[in-house]
Parts: C-alpha cells; sequence; structure tokens
C-alpha cells in the first residue's frame, strides 16, 4: 500500500518529468493537484543530474560544450516543460492586450515572435553564465538553483488563483493552495541542497537567494496586475527566471568579489 504522501510525491515526478515514473506507479488525478508541494524535490532530481553531466563531461569536453551538454540533458528530463511556459509567457504577456487576450495566446499551442526571442535570449544568457563561473562552482550552483527556483515559485498558489476555470486548463489540473505543513516541507526541499554551495564555495555568496526573491516577487505582481491569477505556463516562467537571476547574482558577486 503507498502512503498519500508518496502518491503525491508520484504525481509531482510523472508530472514535472518525462522518466517513466509512472510504470511504477499511477496516481490517482486528484493527487496532481498537489504536484508544486514536491516540485523542488523534482528539482533534486533535474538539478542532480545536470550538475552531475556537467561534472562529468567538463574533464572530457570543452567547458562550454559541457554546459550545452548538461542543459540538454535537463531539456530531455523535463520535455522541455518550463521552456515551453516561457515561451508562451512572453508570447502572452507581449501580444496581448488585455486580460482575455493574453490568456488565449497563452494557450495556443504554436509559439510566437515574443517566445522565440525570449528562448533565445534566454539560453544565450544561462550558456554565457555558467560558462563565465569556475566549473566546480557551476556545478554546485546548479545543485542550488534548480529546487531553490522550484520552491520560490510554487508559492504563485497561494498569493493569486488560477486564471481559468479548471475545465479550460491545458493539463487538466488546477494546484490547490500549500498548507503551513507543506510549506514547511516545500522550504526543506528547495533549501536543503543549497548547503553544499554554501559550505564548498564563498559563503557569502548566499546572499545571491536574494536575487530570485525578488525576481518572484516583481513577476507575481505583474503577472497580477495582468491576470489577477497565474497559469501553468506562469509557474514555468517564473521558475526558469527566478533560476537565471539566481546564475546571474553569483557571476555579479564573483566579478565584484
Amino acid at each position: 500500500m503507498v502512503n498519500s504522501q508518496m502518491v503525491n510525491i508520484f504525481a509531482s515526478f510523472i508530472f514535472f518529468t518525462r522518466l517513466p515514473f509512472w510504470r511504477l506507479y499511477q496516481p490517482p488525478k486528484e493527487a496532481y493537484a498537489t504536484v508544486v508541494e514536491h516540485w523542488p524535490l523534482v528539482g533534486w532530481l533535474t538539478g542532480g543530474i545536470m550538475a552531475g553531466t556537467l561534472f562529468l563531461a567538463c574533464h572530457i569536453l570543452p567547458f562550454p560544450i559541457a554546459v550545452i551538454l548538461a542543459i540538454i540533458v535537463r531539456l530531455f528530463l523535463t520535455g522541455a516543460l518550463h521552456e515551453d511556459g516561457l515561451a508562451d509567457f512572453f508570447d502572452g504577456f507581449g501580444g496581448g492586450t488585455d486580460r482575455q487576450r493574453i490568456l488565449t495566446i497563452m494557450k495556443d499551442s504554436h509559439i510566437g515572435t515574443y517566445g522565440v526571442i525570449a528562448l533565445i535570449f534566454y539560453f544565450l544568457l544561462l550558456v554565457g553564465i555558467l560558462t563565465s563561473l569556475p566549473p566546480m562552482t557551476a556545478v554546485f550552483a546548479i545543485l542550488a538553483a534548480d529546487p531553490l527556483a522550484k520552491m520560490f515559485s510554487a508559492q504563485i498558489v497561494n498569493f493569486m488563483p488560477y486564471a481559468r476555470r479548471e475545465e479550460e486548463a491545458k493539463n487538466k489540473t488546477v494546484y490547490r493552495p500549500i498548507s503551513f505543513l507543506s510549506t514547511v516541507s516545500l522550504a526543506l526541499q528547495g533549501l536543503l541542497p543549497s548547503l553544499p554551495f554554501i559550505l564548498f564555495t564563498n559563503t557569502t555568496w548566499w546572499f545571491a537567494v536574494l536575487a530570485p526573491i525578488f525576481t518572484v516577487i516583481f513577476l507575481f505582481i505583474f503577472i497580477w496586475r495582468k491576470l489577477h491569477g497565474y497559469t501553468g505556463d506562469c509557474c514555468g516562467a517564473v521558475c526558469l527566471l527566478a533560476e537565471l537571476s539566481f546564475y546571474m547574482a553569483i557571476l555579479v558577486l564573483l566579478e565584484t568579489s
């Protein structure tokens, strides 16, 4: 018998990755309403494999190639789920003039000009920042950043309602608000992988965590003013931009120290 917590964890790994966890167990539909509560835990897997790929690849390949390979591995793990959300987010907010138009564009499966430009600049910045870091700093930063960004981004379900009706959701799932105990669990999931980063790099770089906090606050306010609610695409976009801001802050601290 699988307990309810394990059921919800299975649902998170099935929902946020393309790995065949569903072959081991298929959770009931209601479990998918809780997936963001274990989103950082999924980041342990995706961030861990990405960091591990970078660590191994940089010993046999030029560092920029190793970084690109590590990014590709994570894209395969997640099915580019969050990158799809980022593209839809920029298409919607870039091309939409009102709430309904933004939601309509974001739901369209076709990618537009704003989405293409957003992905180009996102990957240019991601590759550029990671290749500018010392290899081991980049490895530990990835381990910390993936769960951390997911932890902050998951809070959106407590700050605003879903922007559409449940039946209009692209994945047919609306996340439930996170309880106090789940919030504590979420914080531990997001922060624990940061400990190696703090212990084995420059401890002053802990201040880099302020960057995703401010990024998430800014994006939450922006999304609320435009939509008065969130969508799954918003979650993906906030996650990637929070993660990117964390890497950027580390690079700034490195360059100024």
